[in-house]
């Protein structure tokens, strides 16, 4: 593992109480359209923290303050206690960003990628020499370092991308949708060595539209849309608060569902064990929230209901998400 170590040492030395992000009433517009609505948070150091929001929410944009490329136009804004707009440089050389899309350097080697990238922030090339065997080791891609980038798989691009990003051992590590078109063993992988970095006390802040990554990654997190935060807490919180403890799903057919939810309403509403809270109507099934959801299934067959097919499931993340956010698409 690499000295990640050192992010933690320093966590641990500063006494300071300041946050390691900042931000206050902040707001970016685009002539006429507003991206980012003055909003507020604040990022504790050494948490993982996430933005959750539909494409157009305004992730993209705040991540573009905070790692000092993009202006704001109004609001407060602090970084490791600097402000990106005045000492952008200082905030830069802070930070560790993974941008959505890999942009490593096809014709170079593993190993000579984050040589050449550790050389932009004026480190000696005999520390890097060191530091990049150390930074492949704990991306696992020891075995890969005389290799050309063109060669790896997706998932190891992706490593690499996190360990090149690691090279000037950043308080703060910015990720743009960290795991976007992985398989699901490449995507455990990653989330493994993203654990150890928080661990070892950075900062992740991230972006993400997978609900079961943000719920494993995130301390805390904000679903924003139309550059508004709608909803703040911890993922276990949001779903407390937001949703209930299981969702039970029906399909009665697709003619049927619709029909059928005014009646589940009556059936369950009069039944306080299944602690019901309403029903959601989608195409092919119908969602039933309630506390209990295995109780809600047993007054529905009760009732002379039988569906098709029948699942009882915790509820999520993904089930606040699309409660708050909706499920329609808008451009």
């Amino acid at each position: 593992m690499p000295t990640a170590a050192a992010p933690a040492t320093r966590a641990s030395a500063d006494s300071s109480p300041s946050p390691a992000i900042e931000a206050v009433d902040l707001t970016k517009r685009y002539g006429d359209f507003t991206a980012v609505d003055g909003i507020t948070f604040s990022v504790t150091r050494g948490e993982a923290f996430g933005l959750l929001g539909p494409n157009g929410a305004g992730k993209s944009t705040t991540m573009r303050m905070i790692a000092a490329v993009a202006a704001r136009t109004s609001g407060q804004m602090n970084v490791a206690g600097l402000d990106p707009e005045v000492e952008g440089p200082r905030v830069r050389a802070r930070l560790g960003v993974i941008p959505q899309q890999d942009n490593l350097d096809e014709e170079l080697t593993v190993r000579e990628n984050i040589i050449m990238y550790g050389r932009y922030f004026g480190l000696p090339r005999r520390y890097l020499l060191a530091k990049a065997d150390e930074l492949l080791d704990f991306a696992q891609l020891s075995h890969k370092a005389s290799a050309r980038v063109e060669d790896l798989s997706g998932g190891m691009k992706r490593r690499l991308t996190i360990a090149r990003a690691l090279v000037n051992e950043p308080e703060i590590l910015l990720l743009d949708e960290p795991t976007t078109g992985l398989d699901p063993q490449a995507r455990h992988v990653l989330w493994d060595r993203l654990f150890r970095l928080k661990e070892s006390g950075t900062t992740l802040v991230l972006t993400t539209h997978h609900m079961d990554e943000a719920e494993q990654l995130c301390d805390r997190l904000v679903v924003v849309d139309h550059g508004t935060i709608m909803a703040e807490g911890s993922p276990a919180g949001l779903i407390r608060e937001h949703s209930t403890r299981e969702v039970l799903e029906l399909r009665f057919g697709m003619d049927r569902n619709a029909e059928l939810a005014e009646h589940l309403e009556k059936i369950l509403g009069d039944d306080d064990a299944a602690g019901f809270s309403h029903i959601e109507v989608l195409p092919d099934r119908l969602l039933v929230y309630a506390g209990q959801a295995e109780t809600a299934l047993e007054r529905i067959h009760a009732a002379g209901l039988k569906p098709m097919t029948s699942l009882v499931r915790r509820s999520s993340l993904e089930d606040v998400f699309l409660r708050l956010t909706g499920r329609s698409l808008i451009d």
